[in-house]
């Protein structure tokens, strides 16, 4: 197995290239399942939920064709089966994408429920209801998502929450329904665009993604098409927070700086220097920076994937800080760890208190999910001492060669090596 190691206390500085969008081409990459063609899909991340999602499609009989390390090309012709059993699914959440998308071509499908990471209840009842408007029959049994319809018919679907799993999943079952769907209440994060300007490019008729109500036309056929994934929203801001604990001063490449507006405001916020371009932010601080507030929320409020990187930042910030999460139940695990490192955090429900110090101090941590491994790695930059970070599979899911990106920025991070002796006690 691997950890990272960390020797903390380098001023992060130079510039970072983002990558794709994890969490578009893990939806992207199913609704291939419903194109008559191929799809070329470029600007992927080199992740493991990309790899899983790829290996899943291919045991499914799809021909997967690498063009270069981000463009691949994706035909799913001979996928013959609506079936997608626990053992593919096991080590992603987005599995829950080919239910929407195998309805779609099938009018059938039974997909194993999703794996990954573990923060929280994770309902799929809004994703069910959906369906169920659709004109599909869904029932869980033996944690198999079983879903069926005669065929699916537009319908007005109201989100009882704001969902992006839900509205992805109803965009993808209701792209070649018969009629109209609206989907009310949607979710309006920068990924459920990506998808909907990937199905409109195969020949969907999506209108009004990006805002609260989304109308699809149902289409006989979608055909194959050429696509590239946006950047990736949380990695830039990772690295943009991270910047900002080291008292850096570096230049976040390939972005859409309008999607990071939230985190740019709260480092502003914090005394942070942020300068936008066209397709760039650098973020500079010059010292300790101060307090400030966050609540988690929706887009285009503060995504709550960057909830345990900017607690490291005000972990480090001069004052008292306060985080209400607002989106998911149990998103500060991480804090126990942080602690080790002697962050001054107190949780109470889904409020986190956090009083400032000077500094961290490195220690044996662990990544509990993947932005928690994204949180590990900015504490062990900024703090005084090594760091090792173990469970590191999770923070491999979603960011590209974050060891070599950070290294060039200047930090002393490398991979080592160890055995993990407990897991080798269970195997005996």
């Amino acid at each position: 197995m691997e950890k990272i190691v960390i020797r903390g206390g380098n001023r992060l500085t130079g510039e970072v290239d983002i990558s794709g969008a994890k969490n578009s081409v893990v939806a992207i990459i199913p609704a291939t399942l419903l194109a008559q063609g191929v799809c070329r899909i470029e600007n992927i991340p080199d992740i493991s939920d990309v790899v899983c999602m790829l290996r899943i499609l291919s045991q499914m009989g799809a021909e997967i064709k690498y063009i270069n390390k981000s463009t691949v090309e994706i035909n799913t012709k001979n996928v013959n089966s609506y079936i997608v059993p626990l053992e593919m699914t096991k080590q992603l959440r987005a599995s829950y994408y080919l239910i929407g998308a195998l309805l779609g071509r099938y009018n059938r499908a039974k997909v194993a429920l999703p794996g990954g990471c573990d923060f929280g209840v994770r309902p799929i009842n809004l994703h069910i209801k959906g369906f169920e408007l659709l004109g599909a029959t869904v029932n869980v049994e033996k944690a198999m998502i079983n879903a069926q319809a005669d065929k699916l018919t537009g319908s007005s679907v109201y989100m009882d929450q704001v969902s992006v799993g839900a509205t992805i999943n109803v965009m993808l079952a209701a792209v070649k329904a018969r009629g109209l769907t609206i989907i009310e209440n949607a979710a309006k994060e920068p990924h459920i665009v990506d998808l909907a300007n990937f199905l409109n490019a195969m020949g969907a008729d999506i209108r009004g993604a990006g805002t609260d109500v989304i109308k699809i036309h149902g289409v006989n056929e979608l055909h194959g098409c050429s696509y590239s994934i946006i950047p990736d929203q949380i990695e830039a801001g990772t690295y943009m927070v991270a910047a900002a604990a080291t008292q850096g001063d570096v230049l976040v490449k390939n972005v859409i700086p309008k999607h990071l507006e939230a985190i740019s405001a709260k480092l502003e916020e914090c005394g942070a220097t942020v300068i936008r371009n066209d397709t760039s932010v650098r973020v500079i601080a010059d010292g300790r920076l101060r307090k400030c507030n966050i609540k988690t929320m929706p887009h285009p409020g503060f995504p709550t994937d960057m909830q345990p990187q900017i607690a490291v930042l005000l972990a480090l910030a001069n004052g008292t800080s306060v985080i209400n999460e607002g989106v998911w139940d149990n998103r500060f695990r991480y804090v126990d760890q942080l602690t080790r490192m002697g962050a001054d955090i107190q949780v109470n429900g889904t409020v986190a208190v956090i009083q400032g110090i000077e500094e961290l101090t490195g220690a044996p941590v662990r990544a509990d999910d993947l932005r928690a491994g994204a949180a590990m790695l900015i504490a062990g930059l900024a703090a005084r001492g090594t760091t090792e970070i173990e469970n590191v599979v999770y923070i491999d899911r979603g960011y590209e060669n974050f060891v070599e990106k950070f290294r060039a920025l200047g930090a002393d991070i490398y991979r080592k090596e160890f055995e993990d002796k407990e897991a080798i006690k269970n195997i005996g």
